[in-house]
């Protein structure tokens, strides 16, 4: 009941004038950023961060958030309409939705996806609403050994749970965890790694990186693809709204099996991509229709997308209760809550229920103009694709400029933006993640300082990371996940091994 009465209070917030207005121009530019290639949720937030200054907090982190909704759901036009994922997480979602439009049913397909994110979003805010009150008590408990030790599973999850190079994830976030030492050392007040640069004295921006590396990154490998947009158009009748939704409700069980693995994956540092292929194949898997995935199964579009949303919006449980982002887009909005003076953590439950309680109820208000604004403006959006991308980039590029300078008012921001844009190309040339890197930017000095303090109060004895059952657990899982690929690694050479010697 207390959770209830604090949400209501939220709704009073959030139900502003200011805040509605917001809230809808966040849910546009969303849209806008996810139907553009090369851009996305990430991307949209940290090119648009420096406009949130001058905003109350809690207005800010409104419309960010919503930026990040309307992205979650841009991308599934375009994906559906063009063949091009908008964002990550929509490549699933080509697999079905493209051979839809191309047999006339783009109205029931993009119907579908937009439903069906909104469901996904919507029970992983249910699942925010009840849980992270807990989550945060829970989290009163801890001391520096303890929040280290969560920093600790929070990178050794990438790691573990990485689909690509573990070798890359370690080097990618070796990286982020150099440039995030660099400064004012707050533990000592000595100065690191600034080679006499007054710039360097306070260390590299994280919003300098972020739009670095996402914005002008995505920008000029999207540049040097080339990228020409051709598809079909699209608009959606009411009737076959309402047609979808009926065929939508005999697939209750996708859609709560892809809930399900959205949030795991969103929680866990999985992230919406992941959770939106494995919930496919799951669908594929028990679905009586399986055989027909791939040439335009509605129950396609259906579990991709759900799943998408759960993960995207349960991203921001961990980021809230412990501090702990678990997407590229909530360490983004960390860092914009670090630079309005607020502490992601259990205290901020406590010291800004307020802000709490309006952003979670921000999150179903929003999602609710999310599908509102899709259903009845896809033209429009769609139609972006055909003004011509040399006329787009440059658009954006001069965005990420003038939001890269007006944080000090520096043009060495500016300067080193282009440098971790350049970064964040060869990062995507090269096969490297971005996330672990924008991980350890974020989260690397607070590592350190947890890790640093528990050896100050245990007399340098690295035994305070096991003298309990709680931070003991939570670094063995982290061990765990740390070594995982390498047990892999050794289990399937050991059962090639076997293989070979039977066959002989």
């Amino acid at each position: 009941m207390e959770e209830i009465a604090s949400l209501m209070h939220g709704f009073a917030v959030a139900l502003t004038p200011f805040n509605l207005a917001l809230m809808c121009v966040g849910i546009l530019l969303g849209v806008i950023i996810g139907v553009l290639p090369g851009l996305g949720g990430a991307n949209g937030v940290a090119i648009l961060l420096p406009l949130t200054f001058t905003m109350p907090p809690t207005s800010a982190i409104i419309m960010l958030s919503c930026i990040y909704w309307g992205a979650l759901f841009g991308g599934a036009i375009t994906s559906i309409l063009f063949n091009i994922p908008g964002e990550p997480w929509s490549v699933a979602t080509t697999f079905d939705g493209h051979p839809m439009a191309q047999q006339g049913k783009a109205d029931e397909a993009l119907t579908a996806a937009f439903t069906s994110s909104f469901i996904g979003a919507l029970f992983a805010v249910i699942l925010i609403t009840f849980l992270a009150p807990l989550i945060a008590k829970f989290a009163l408990q801890f001391g520096p050994a303890e929040f280290f030790a969560v920093f600790f599973l929070t990178f050794a999850s990438f790691v573990g749970m990485g689909k690509g190079s573990p070798f890359k994830v370690v080097a990618a976030m070796t990286l982020g965890f150099v440039l995030g030492a660099v400064g004012l050392d707050k533990m000592t007040g000595s100065l690191r790694l600034t080679f006499g640069s007054e710039h360097l004295l306070s260390g590299f921006d994280f919003l300098i990186a972020v739009i670095g590396l996402f914005g002008i990154g995505e920008i000029l490998a999207s540049v040097e693809g080339g990228l020409a947009f051709t598809g079909a158009r699209a608009t959606i009748r009411l009737d076959a709204v309402l047609q979808t939704w009926k065929k939508l409700a005999k697939l209750w069980a996708t859609s709560l099996r892809s809930c399900v693995v959205g949030c795991w994956m969103g929680i866990t540092p999985g992230g919406a991509t992941p959770a939106s292929f494995m919930s496919y194949g799951l669908a594929k898997r028990f679905s009586k229709n399986g055989a027909r995935f791939g040439k335009g199964e509605l129950e396609g579009v259906v579990a991709p997308e759900t799943a998408a949303h759960a993960a995207g919006t349960s991203a921001l449980l961990p980021m809230l209760t412990l501090g702990i982002p678990g997407s590229p887009t909530a360490a983004v909005l960390l860092g914009g809550l670090m630079i309005w003076g607020l502490q992601p953590g259990p205290m901020l439950f406590i010291e800004q229920k307020e802000f709490v309680w309006g952003l979670i109820a921000s999150m179903y208000l929003g999602n609710i103009a999310g599908l509102i604004i899709v259903l009845t403006c896809v033209p429009l959006f769609a139609a972006i694709l055909r003004v011509p991308f040399s006329i787009i980039a440059p658009i954006i590029l001069v965005v990420c400029a003038v939001g890269a300078y007006t944080v000090h008012n520096s043009m060495f921001d500016v300067w080193m933006m282009l440098v971790f844009g350049v970064v964040g190309y060869l990062f995507q040339k090269l096969g490297y993640p971005l996330a672990p890197l924008v991980l350890a930017i974020v989260l690397g000095d607070k590592a350190e300082e947890g890790f640093r303090q528990a050896l100050l109060g245990s007399q340098g004895s690295l035994s305070i990371f096991f003298s309990n059952w709680l931070v003991g657990g939570i670094m063995a899982l982290g061990l765990l996940l740390l070594f995982w690929p390498a047990v892999a690694w050794i289990w399937e050479r050991l059962g090639a091994g076997r293989k070979a010697g039977q066959a002989t």
